[in-house]
């Protein structure tokens, strides 16, 4: 149908100076192009609701762009199974997933808060003075889930390197065979030099490498368990932002990581080797169809 072939257009193909096409919007291109005589806004409105066609949502994405994001992508996966370069981890070998939550603001709110009651949410003040803000580092053991944090008033190498201390001098990783940092490209460990710096510090007395740097693909922060974490950080202490100055901020993420360790169990992660080869195959074959257009 033309009404729905207009609707499933970008504007600028259709020469239209909008970012998104509405109802109003395609009701006056099919009238000015001719492709009806007449039709109402409720009859289009039905007709894209029939076949979930939404022109004024969007939803952001990102195309890999990383030359070897399979194998590193492959070796994430591997190691949430416990399994590394084809051999089963041992009991003594772990796997930490560790990123920073940025600037995280302590808003003081001109008034207080007030609490639910009958027929009213919670309220919280819309004007609110800026009480400064702080950085969470955090990591967390994908397979006995636990959490270790710290809050920091900048991110960096020494803060992040803080983070990596503070773990790997508690047991049971400070005599752990391995230990396993899955972590993105952030500049606090980024490349062959966060390598080199993080995996020479820790060594047993043999010279063998304790402590061993994963990093996940470029652009492919998902395939870090710690971003779910810190999403119910925000949903669960961040949400809605209402503080008297940092020090509550901070005593309320490190008192958050000790009840949420109370009823925690290793997240149920289900994106599988099989799943990262029909993605790489549905992306080469949209990147053969786009080169043929």
């Amino acid at each position: 149908m033309a009404v729905k072939s207009l609707a499933c257009e970008l504007p600028r193909t259709l020469e239209i100076p909008l970012s998104r096409l509405f109802v109003p919007d395609i009701h006056r291109e099919v009238i000015d192009r001719g492709i009806v005589a007449s039709i109402s806004g409720s009859t289009i409105w039905r007709w894209l609701d029939h076949d979930a066609i939404r022109p004024w949502t969007h939803r952001s994405w990102i195309f890999p762009r990383d030359p070897n994001f399979e194998a590193k992508a492959g070796i994430v996966l591997d190691l949430y199974g416990r399994v590394f370069e084809g051999k089963s981890l041992g009991r003594k070998e772990f796997v930490l997933s560790a990123d920073e939550k940025t600037s995280i603001q302590a808003r003081c709110r001109c008034h207080p808060s007030l609490p639910p009651a009958k027929s009213r949410p919670m309220s919280v003040e819309h004007e609110y003075e800026r009480g400064g803000a702080l950085q969470y580092l955090a990591a967390w053991d994908v397979h006995r889930a636990k959490i270790f944090g710290r809050c920091e008033a900048r991110t960096g190498i020494k803060p992040f390197d803080r983070l990596v201390d503070q773990v790997m001098a508690t047991k049971p990783y400070a005599s752990a065979k391995r230990v396993f940092w899955v972590v993105d490209n952030g500049s606090s460990h980024r490349g062959a030099a966060s390598i080199k710096r993080l995996e020479g510090r820790y060594t047993d007395d043999d010279g063998h490498r304790r402590l061993r740097l994963i990093h996940c693909p470029v652009h492919a922060s998902w395939l870090n368990q710690i971003e779910i974490y810190n999403s119910i950080i925000q949903r669960k202490v961040l949400t809605p932002n209402d503080f008297t100055d940092l020090q509550e901020v901070e005593q309320r993420l490190l008192a958050f990581e000790r009840r949420y360790e109370e009823a925690a169990t290793p997240f149920e992660w289900k994106f599988t080797r099989q799943d990262l080869a029909d993605l790489m195959k549905r992306l080469s074959e949209k990147e053969e169809q786009r080169r043929a257009a």
